[in-house]
């Protein structure tokens, strides 16, 4: 099905660390170059108060299109779990024993993406699902990170609930500076054709964003601790060039511009809907 929902939920994911794990395993936990929906959903159940254990069908309905703001550059992080703890609490082995004494420090490398921003269109023809959405992003259950508990966001994450999301998706201003280079594409990235995507350049397109550039391994199936499970899912990508008056910098001066366009645009009774 190509045809996409016309209302939905804008978001805004922008902090010193994300991290979108793809091929996280045992000690080595990576991250993708843009939010997962894995992640997404997971953010979501996490803000509803959901166990583990919870279905999560409902959620992984939702169609998910990102925006790379700015791509940010990945840091690999040096970390040691589980060092300094009495035999009886050292890390479990796969057999289900405790690591033996003066053996139960490991080394992890974890990766994160730092300074990176990207804003996110949440769609569905389930208008109370979103709506009960966006009342759990702004007063979550449980405290909302970007991928890990250890990367919370920062500023506004709930940017509006919006008729035809995806034309705010590309009209919201830009958490970045112009080039000096001169025009450079912004990455879109989404589980569904990108081609209908409602852009205004004089500049071409590199792809049509028709065709899916491949397949990605984040849809989740089960987040229950012992039988987590995902299945892949087409990933759409399209490389756009958007005006020189979208790019909005950073800081107050961002935040100013987009608080501006959200009052604007987004209709507050919509917004604050039950």
């Amino acid at each position: 099905m190509t045809d996409r929902p016309s209302r939905g939920l804008l978001l805004r994911l922008a902090g010193p660390l994300q991290s979108w794990g793809t091929h996280s395993k045992y000690m080595r936990r990576d991250t993708a170059r843009f939010p997962t929906r894995s992640g997404i959903v997971g953010m979501l159940a996490a803000a509803l108060g959901r166990a583990r254990q919870a279905s999560v069908d409902d959620l992984t309905d939702l169609s998910m299109t990102v925006r790379v703001d700015r791509p940010g550059v990945v840091l690999s992080d040096f970390h040691t779990v589980g060092g300094g703890r009495p035999p009886d609490e050292t890390v479990i082995t796969v057999d289900g024993k405790h690591r033996p004494e003066g053996k139960g420090t490991l080394i992890s490398k974890r990766q994160y993406l730092a300074d990176a921003a990207f804003t996110l269109a949440l769609t569905s023809d389930d208008h109370a699902l979103l709506h009960t959405c966006a009342a759990a992003l702004r007063n979550p259950h449980w405290p909302l990170s970007l991928g890990r508990r250890s990367c919370p966001p920062e500023g506004p994450l709930l940017l509006g609930y919006a008729e035809d999301p995806l034309h705010h998706l590309v009209q919201l201003p830009l958490a970045a500076k112009k080039p000096r280079s001169g025009p450079q594409p912004i990455d879109f990235y989404s589980d569904r054709p990108l081609g209908t995507l409602p852009v205004k350049s004089d500049v071409p397109d590199k792809d049509d964003g028709d065709h899916h550039s491949g397949e990605v391994t984040d849809e989740p199936v089960s987040f229950a601790p012992l039988a987590r499970q995902y299945r892949p899912r087409p990933l759409y990508r399209r490389a756009v060039h958007l005006p020189d008056a979208a790019y909005e910098g950073f800081s107050t001066h961002h935040l100013k511009t987009l608080q501006n366009y959200i009052d604007t645009h987004f209709d507050t009774a919509e917004r604050t809907a039950p």
